[in-house]
């Protein structure tokens, strides 16, 4: 998903004040949540409607965020899992489920989410915060000619001027997806196609595989194409220069993805994690979150007549798309080859 410039979320923990109503101390949020993903304004809304301390950390990828919970960590009331990491956590017995009596706006998930979501269709354990996708971010100006097509990364007149996401499940899937296959795919033939496009065609023209800094290095210059997400690239570059860059979903598709707001089984503050995933969901405060990173608003339902800014990408730019499934055991499968991939010179 993730961008604008009017406000910057915080990489780490957001501290606000403490504000004392008559005796009552102030309550406490704990986020963990993906960077550059939930905007200021909507934090500083919360805190003021509800009288709470929001504090935020955090991760760069599912892989990150869930080894720091299976490790242990136990202070968080709001994570922010995607599709086939919300499987794995719900068959871990690791999130609590979602009290419907306190989702109020749950009127406004949209069918076409819950359709795509059939790891959780009817929300037992997770609340669609996002569907969106990943792309090609280029910059014109080095780029003047591409083809929006993965191959772009096989371009050798751009090495050592290009990034992909550290991400297993990004990579691979688009890698999958380019040869012909599912983004989910566990054909043997298919994943070693896979494999072989990536360490012989797009890894030798990357500088590194980068899910942190990609949207600081495409800013300041050093990169000139990237994969990523166009809300971090948007947030980096200064807006007097959003014409000289473009963002796409490659013609071949990719992956799709679906973010969803889930309580971990330790949550210290339930009752204040139901309140802060409703007030998500109200189309005002849902149309302040897409304007912020100028998304489509095709998870609320309601959002779009609040919104004033026009989304960086549509949901028909997602149609050739697909949502990562979890693929259980077989994950090992993928994990080798990505230890192949990310290790092999």
């Amino acid at each position: 998903m993730r961008k604008l410039n009017l406000f910057l979320v915080s990489i780490g923990f957001i501290v606000s004040t403490f504000i004392f109503t008559g005796c009552n101390k102030q309550k406490n949020l704990y986020i963990y949540c993906w960077t550059y993903y939930i905007p200021d304004s909507v934090i500083e809304l919360f805190e003021k409607e509800y009288n709470v301390n929001v504090k935020i950390d955090n991760y760069a990828s599912n892989e990150e965020m869930f080894a720091k919970i299976t490790a242990g960590a136990t202070g968080y009331d709001v994570i922010f899992p995607s599709q086939d990491y919300v499987s794995i956590m719900m068959r871990r017995n690791m999130l609590q489920k979602i009290d419907m009596d306190k989702f109020n706006n749950k009127k406004y998930i949209s069918d076409l989410v819950l359709s795509k979501a059939l790891y959780d269709p009817n929300m037992e354990y997770s609340v669609p915060y996002y569907m969106g996708s990943s792309g090609v971010i280029v910059n014109k100006e080095k780029v003047p000619e591409y083809e929006k097509s993965w191959s772009i990364f096989a371009r050798k007149d751009l090495a050592n001027r290009m990034s992909m996401l550290d991400d297993m499940r990004e990579v691979m899937g688009d890698a999958l997806v380019y040869n012909g296959y599912s983004v989910n795919s566990l054909d043997p033939v298919g994943l070693k196609k896979a494999e072989d496009t990536i360490v012989n065609e797009w890894k030798p023209n990357l500088v590194k595989f980068d899910a942190e800094g990609y949207a600081k290095s495409f800013a300041s210059g050093d990169f000139y194409v990237v994969q990523g997400y166009a809300e971090s690239i948007y947030e980096e570059v200064p807006e007097s220069k959003w014409d000289t860059i473009d963002f796409f979903v490659p013609k071949e598709g990719g992956t799709m993805y679906i973010d969803s707001m889930c309580i971990p089984k330790t949550a210290p503050h339930y009752d204040l994690a139901m309140e802060f995933i409703n007030f998500i969901h109200n189309p005002k405060i849902y149309a302040a979150f897409c304007d912020e990173f100028s998304f489509p608003p095709a998870t609320n339902t309601g959002a779009a007549k609040y919104m004033t800014v026009e989304p960086l990408y549509t949901i028909e730019d997602m149609k050739n798309c697909e949502i990562m499934e979890d693929i259980s055991e077989n994950l090992d499968v993928y994990n080798a080859i990505w230890q192949r991939i990310r290790y092999t010179r």
